[in-house]
């Protein structure tokens, strides 16, 4: 089996195909980027948090990677009816990617190996390995989980450019050989919040927002939690934030059209 990428979908097959007894093959373009959390360091919500319990049952290990890194737990719209509960929980990623690295290195009959993978070997319709830059690898079975990097393009205000994510090269090869398969290839546009400088903010003048007392945790299996909780802070837009925004709005990539791919909810 070889398993094309090292994020959340990457992570559950190469661990799932693995843990089957199947000799499995997991590439990846930054072996330090696995498990990388850089576009939302938050797991769970709603609909997502659900998702996440669902692959705890069937054996998967996000519930517990997320308890075991997790700085804050809520179950969000608690004061509502259980049918919009759902547990989101923020994590520290630099733990979440040291956790998951250490965790593939030690799975039996899974190799980790940092290579791109340019293009699918097939013949008669049947997919049997992936050609890399370097060599070609056969298999019975190839899963492809590109996240962002499948011809991935960055917009930084009106400057775009291809990147799967910033400082990280997008998987172009990949992505020309599926079209050249016959798939037709879309975008989803996912939105990144800049990260603030902790340093440089005036707590005092926002409110805190502390975690559940009693955390509710993602997996079946987790203990009891050991690191410590740390508190949100909710702070809001005023007329001049959007004074800024209405006077800036044609340096934006969305509303001035150039980003035209379809949006999704929230980007995991």
């Amino acid at each position: 089996m070889i398993v094309i990428g090292a994020g959340h979908a990457g992570i559950e097959a190469g661990l799932a195909c693995a843990r089957l007894g199947a000799k499995t093959l997991m590439l990846t373009l930054d072996i330090n980027s696995i498990g990388r959390m850089s576009c939302n360091p938050a797991i769970g919500g709603v609909g997502k948090g659900q998702l996440v319990k669902d692959i705890d049952a069937l054996g998967g290990q996000m519930g517990k990677a997320a308890d075991a890194c997790a700085i804050q737990f809520r179950i969000l719209n608690s004061s509502k009816g259980a049918a919009v509960q759902s547990s989101r929980a923020q994590i520290d990623m630099r733990k979440y990617s040291r956790y998951m690295r250490k965790l593939l290195r030690k799975q039996k009959n899974l190799i980790i190996k940092e290579a791109e993978a340019k293009r699918l070997i097939v013949k008669d319709g049947k997919v049997l390995g992936v050609v890399t830059e370097k060599e070609e690898i056969r298999a019975s079975c190839v899963i492809i989980c590109p996240g962002t990097f499948l011809d991935g393009l960055i917009h930084i205000g009106l400057k775009h450019f291809s990147g799967g994510r910033i400082n990280e090269r997008a998987s172009v090869g990949l992505a020309d050989n599926l079209k050249e398969l016959g798939f037709n290839l879309l975008r989803f546009k996912t939105g990144t919040c800049p990260r603030l400088d902790k340093k440089t903010i005036n707590y005092l003048n926002l409110i805190r927002q502390d975690g559940d007392k009693i955390p509710k945790l993602f997996s079946f299996s987790s203990g009891r939690i050991k690191q410590k909780q740390i508190p949100c802070y909710i702070t809001y837009t005023n007329k001049k934030t959007h004074e800024i925004i209405r006077n800036n709005l044609d340096r934006s990539p969305l509303y001035s059209g150039i980003i035209k791919a379809t949006g999704v909810r929230y980007c995991e």
